[in-house]
């Protein structure tokens, strides 16, 4: 089911994505209002599907129960979030809606307490999957995203979510026809030595930094955005106009970076161009997921990792470039998101990058380095009423 529902998302959205990017010039703006408009009109009278926060304390702290009452709201304000042009993916909606399936099957089979979660795991770890084309590596971070501390907190899920995953995969691909190769294709990785592990440590540490300056940018947008008491379908609104602008003078940054990453490894960019692209792909990213905007935001910072990894070896041409390129990915996204571990095998898998040692220290640097108090706060284990 996870398959299915993840590979009729995939092409829906594939759709709407080549309809809305023929949207021309300046025209990208009230598309974008229009988008987020629309979006907060549906998610204020189909219900507010929640955001990964709520994801983690009910897979915590109510048994593993997702609801899956408001699964039509996340799919079409999500398509729409996502199709416009919005900085974030389609990894949490896809998580929230197979995950919740997930939940509505045990309903129906009457399975209770840790039965019940492990299906609801097993849903997510199939929606990680689908989109990320690795068994292995979709089902550790279902696991690993849910507690900081331990991946196999729910050691009796495992099991489980590995063979969600799986049977997602295949149903995905037979789907959307999209290959069983990497993502990406990433530059030759040539001569490795122990030297490299250091080295992905050194590199590991810009690419922490910019994690550090996203987390600090999605605060203050968070507290922005509470500031002012406007209806969701309003704050998505001008949320879209700033994400129109951003999109309109540095286009690069418009979508969540699927597309654009590969773009980014063909092309040649001057130091100053990605350092204006840096800074705006990680406000966009910022607004769009804090003000209400549906989609997640692993695979847009697999895009920040990237140009940092490319603004790092302009600096020092000489240094191998995959390696950089692959440091900067996985200490940004271990640093924000804490699950280092399955970054480093989902990186594995979407560049063909097969050396893992290195990959492995960069993961762990951002993770140890990451700040105290996580971008997802219920991986702090303390329930909040608040999620809700």
């Amino acid at each position: 089911m996870g398959g299915v529902l993840a590979g009729g998302y995939w092409i829906v959205l594939e759709h709407l994505l080549e309809w809305l990017a023929m949207v021309p010039g300046l025209w990208v703006i009230p598309l974008m209002a229009t988008a987020g408009l629309l979006a907060g009109l549906i998610i204020y009278r189909l219900g507010d599907p929640g955001e990964m926060d709520l994801i983690v304390n009910n897979i915590r702290f109510k048994g593993g129960q997702l609801d899956p009452s408001n699964n039509l709201s996340m799919i079409l304000s999500s398509l729409l979030c996502i199709a416009s042009g919005g900085s974030a993916g389609p990894e949490a909606p896809l998580v929230q809606v197979v995950g919740s399936t997930g939940t509505w099957l045990a309903q129906r089979f009457r399975l209770r307490g840790e039965d019940l979660r492990s299906l609801s795991i097993a849903g997510m770890a199939a929606a990680f999957t689908a989109l990320f084309g690795a068994p292995l590596g979709g089902g550790l971070f279902a696991l690993e995203i849910l507690h900081h501390r331990h991946v196999v907190e729910y050691y009796q899920a495992l099991i489980p979510a590995f063979v969600a995953s799986c049977s997602s995969y295949v149903i995905f691909v037979l789907i959307t026809h999209t290959g069983l190769g990497p993502t990406w294709q990433f530059p030759l990785y040539i001569s490795p030595n122990l030297n490299d592990c250091l080295l992905a440590v050194l590199y590991a540490l810009a690419g922490t930094a910019v994690g550090w300056l996203f987390i600090f940018i999605v605060r203050r947008c968070r507290r922005l955005f509470q500031i002012r008491r406007l209806r969701i379908y309003w704050r998505m609104a001008l949320s879209g106009i700033l994400l129109g602008v951003i999109a309109y003078f540095v286009p690069l940054a418009r979508y969540f970076g699927h597309d654009q990453l590969a773009e980014l490894l063909r092309m040649t960019f001057s130091p100053q161009f990605l350092l204006l692209l840096l800074g705006a792909k990680l406000l966009a990213i910022a607004l769009t997921v804090t003000s209400g905007w549906r989609g997640g935001f692993i695979i847009p910072l697999f895009f920040v990792g990237t140009v940092t990894g490319l603004l790092l070896h302009s600096l020092f041409p000489t240094q191998n470039l995959s390696l950089i390129l692959i440091s900067c990915m996985a200490a940004i996204n271990a640093c924000v998101t804490r699950t280092p571990i399955s970054t480093t095998v989902l990186l594995g898998t979407l560049t063909g990058f097969h050396s893992i040692a290195p990959v492995m220290f960069a993961s762990l640097t951002g993770f140890f380095l990451s700040p105290k108090m996580p971008l997802i706060n219920a991986q702090l284990g303390v329930y909040t009423e608040e999620e809700e």
